[in-house]
């Protein structure tokens, strides 16, 4: 144990502490080999222990896809992506414009966008081999501390400290951390890290993970199936729910804007491609008024790309992480129009290009059955 976790302790204190860490990692660790879930980009501890090595590109490529997304969203992407793009080689010689496309609907696509710039990083600097180091992992692009970690620990059994958001459930219900996130993060950092063994560490966090997910669940936890019920504070508390505290929720602002679909007689579907940064930077979009976090956009006919018979199809409506967005949408039938970086899809073909959901629903309300 560090000394800073020892500090203000008696030598047998610190021994008590350290034998309590090392039997709470040992438990979690077993009923990991029992009860880890079964997933494309995991190695059992079964094959482990037959000396199959974790594939640190499918390890990143899944921790990229997983951030606040779920596992149940990720696994057709991700077994799409590693059809298409088997080595992070391959990845990185693809055009963006097909990832992009291939990561249509996953959202948060400045993961995307990180997700190339990392694969070609990765392929020019490092010969296509990934740094084996947190500190190396890190320094890559779109490669964060959370990331960093969880790839250092699963891949390399590297004695990384990760946490996730289901680990912040378990961390904050194992000692009753009462201090509002975000503000505890520091905290629970810290007693993850007095956790987390020196053998098998990849397999400690992954078992954190799944406890989180399938066990100590937000809601209704299934305290009586969990290997740590012994040394629960929350649960000896009777109300495990309470954790981990959450600072009070500022109210999402709403933003509003119009998108205008045009169809042309051929059966397509005007497009542009929104500029590469920002928010869905590169991503496919019908044509509209320019709206941001910040920034409410026109909702009439004097954002309209083009002089037409737009005629009104409804208000859609999506959430993103920190506003509202309201799209009037309205619907014209024309021919031979053009608007900068615009293209024609046939709408049969919609589905292929790189349409985030909010413009999928837009098309959707103008062309009812098109996805």
């Amino acid at each position: 144990m560090k000394r800073a976790q020892i500090a203000g302790l008696t030598a047998e204190e610190a021994t008590e502490l350290q034998t309590l860490q090392k039997d709470l990692s040992d438990v979690l660790v077993a009923w990991y080999d029992r009860h880890h879930r079964e997933l494309p980009w995991r190695v059992s501890p079964a094959a482990a222990r037959k000396g199959v090595k974790p594939d640190t590109y499918r390890v990143w490529l899944s921790e990229v896809m997983l951030q606040q997304t779920t596992v149940q969203a990720v696994k057709a992407y991700f077994e799409k992506f590693t059809a298409l793009w088997p080595t992070v080689n391959d990845l990185a010689a693809a055009p963006v414009e097909d990832v992009m496309k291939a990561w249509a609907g996953l959202g948060y696509y400045a993961r995307a966008r990180n997700l190339k710039k990392c694969a070609e990083a990765v392929a020019s600097d490092h010969g296509g081999v990934f740094p084996d180091t947190v500190e190396g992992l890190r320094a890559l692009p779109g490669v964060g501390d959370y990331t960093s970690a969880a790839i250092a620990a699963i891949a390399f059994d590297r004695p990384a400290a990760v946490m996730d958001g289901n680990v912040e459930r378990v961390i904050s219900r194992l000692y009753t951390i009462g201090e509002p996130l975000p503000g505890s993060k520091p905290q629970m950092k810290m007693r993850v890290v007095e956790l987390t063994p020196s053998d098998r560490p990849g397999d400690f966090a992954q078992a954190m993970m799944d406890l989180g997910a399938t066990i100590c669940t937000p809601k209704r936890p299934a305290c009586v199936l969990c290997p740590l019920t012994d040394d629960c504070q929350a649960l000896k508390e009777g109300e495990p729910e309470l954790y981990p505290v959450k600072a009070t929720k500022k109210a999402r602002p709403v933003r509003v804007g119009s998108a205008f679909v045009a169809i042309n007689g051929k059966g397509e579907v005007l497009l542009r491609t929104r500029p590469p940064e920002g928010l869905l930077g590169g991503m496919a979009e019908v044509p509209g008024s320019r709206w941001t976090a910040r920034e409410d956009g026109a909702t009439d006919l004097s954002a309209a790309p083009f002089p037409a018979d737009w005629r009104p199809a409804g208000v859609v409506t999506h959430v993103f992480t920190h506003f509202e967005l309201r799209l009037t949408v309205h619907v014209a039938e024309t021919e031979g129009k053009a608007v900068d970086h615009g293209f024609w899809r046939k709408i049969e073909n919609l589905d292929r290009e790189a349409l985030p959901t909010v413009m999928k629903k837009a098309i959707e309300a103008a062309i009812p059955g098109a996805f």
